[in-house]
């Protein structure tokens, strides 16, 4: 496919990269002259230097040919104004990121009456993400499938856990739960793993079943998950209020600590059931003076991702039970996790699994399409949830005579109302919603899990 980024900032280059890597023809826009030599240096894409809602940089960039255009500029009004360009010049679609909450509230109406694709806004989705993970306080990491029904969480094997040491067979008679281990990594190495696969302390496991399954899994055990009741968030950017609202909605007690006395201001006035408080989240002796060792949990969520790392080790030391830092450098990622911090969030990330998922369907629009993409361990493995079309040559076979590609494991069938953790005797039918959790990247259709030949 032909698609142009249009912002070579985090976002853009995230998803350059991304795109990239999956074979597509890339043009990025950027009016920085030293941004785009850069990336077309280290990537191989094209470049073009000027302002990506000009027709004139658009044309060449060859907009009119392109099947995808997408606006991540810094500027919400700069992406619209890109996509309804691109939209007169003949691109078959446009995606568009809009961060600013006022437009938030109309996505349905930009995506329909502007023609937009697909809006994407980076920070509701991290708060999404932050909140799915305080409401699963157990976990490292929590993903949602079929609407919401069906879980991916992620777990880390202690010592002293009851998993230490057992083989996913033994798991399985002696906890009657519908749940499935369907990823394993150790240290470096990644496992789509089977029945005689053993447990070990320090390995960081993907579980997928729907949350009541899970949850009564997580207390048979003996993972003590208390409820997260109260919250300190360091940093009172676009995050830090929706996190804010979701959680005031659903009950929670919140405070946001934050430096700038003009956006206090602005949060105060802004949000309902929230302290504010005017001052450094970084400084210790102001955490102090706010509660933190009364508090359940603590989501840094500063601009700068080194403090952010910082704060929560210290929330850790302080015995909070949850701890979340948002981090932006992919670099920074695997440090982190040798860290003592519970878990972090990429906002940059996240749009780049949205829209990636977005390509995956376009890629196929006759098959069983991607509906939901995530890509876990280190990126060394997918998940990938797809609608089955009729066509399917997976349809009606069990799942133990189906040909399928190695490191490759379904991790789940959904159909109507109910989920199957699927064994060997189990078939995969239309209209039904299947996970796929695969170290085989770039699946584009549910058929691309056959071993052909």
């Amino acid at each position: 496919m032909r698609i142009v980024v249009v912002g070579d900032g985090k976002v853009g280059h995230a998803l350059v990269k991304e795109l990239s890597r999956e074979g597509h023809d890339v043009v990025i826009i950027d009016s920085r002259q030293s941004v785009v030599d850069e990336t077309v240096n280290s990537l191989d894409v094209i470049g073009v230097v000027g302002n990506g809602a000009s027709y004139s940089v658009q044309t060449e960039a060859g907009v009119e040919r392109a099947d995808l255009l997408i606006a991540a500029t810094s500027s919400d009004e700069l992406n619209i104004l890109c996509c309804l360009v691109a939209k007169k010049i003949g691109a078959s679609s446009t995606i568009a990121r809009v961060r600013n909450p006022d437009y938030s509230r109309q996505l349905a109406f930009l995506r329909d009456e502007l023609e937009l694709s697909l809006v994407i806004n980076p920070e509701l989705a991290a708060a999404n993400e932050i909140f799915r993970i305080l409401r699963f306080p157990f976990a490292l990491k929590v993903e949602t499938f079929t609407g919401g029904r069906t879980e991916l969480v992620e777990l880390k094997v202690t010592g002293d856990s009851q998993l230490n040491d057992v083989s996913l067979y033994e798991l399985e008679k002696r906890y009657r739960v519908k749940i499935l281990i369907c990823a394993v990594q150790r240290g470096d190495d990644v496992y789509i793993p089977r029945g005689d696969f053993i447990l070990r302390a320090g390995d960081r496991i993907h579980i997928t079943g729907t949350r009541p399954e899970i949850s009564t899994f997580i207390k048979e055990v003996g993972i003590v998950s208390d409820k997260i009741r109260s919250t300190m968030i360091i940093g009172g950017g676009r995050v830090a209020y929706y996190l804010a609202r979701m959680m005031a909605g659903s009950g929670m007690r919140v405070k946001i600590i934050e430096q700038d006395e003009k956006r206090c201001i602005e949060l105060s006035e802004s949000l309902e059931k929230t302290e504010i408080i005017h001052g450094d989240g970084s400084d210790h002796d102001t955490l102090a003076d706010e509660g933190i060792d009364e508090t359940d949990a603590v989501v840094a969520l500063t601009g700068i991702d080194e403090e952010n790392i910082i704060i929560a080790l210290y929330a850790n030391s302080k015995k909070v039970k949850k701890t979340i830092a948002k981090v932006s450098r992919s670099e920074l990622f695997r440090l982190v996790e040798n860290l003592n911090v519970d878990s972090i969030i990429s906002p940059k990330e996240i749009t780049a699994d949205y829209i990636l998922r977005y390509v995956r369907a376009m890629q196929n629009t006759t098959g069983s399409n991607v509906l939901t993409l995530y890509r876990i361990v280190e990126d060394k493995a997918e998940a990938l949830e797809f609608r089955v079309d009729k066509r399917s040559e997976c349809i009606g076979i069990p799942l133990k005579d189906l040909s399928l590609k190695p490191d490759l494991l379904v991790a789940g069938i959904t159909r109507g109302n109910s989920h199957i953790i699927p064994r060997g005797h189990d078939t995969i039918e239309a209209d039904d919603r299947v996970i796929i959790i695969t170290k085989n990247l770039q699946l584009k259709d549910l058929d691309d899990i056959l071993l052909r030949g």
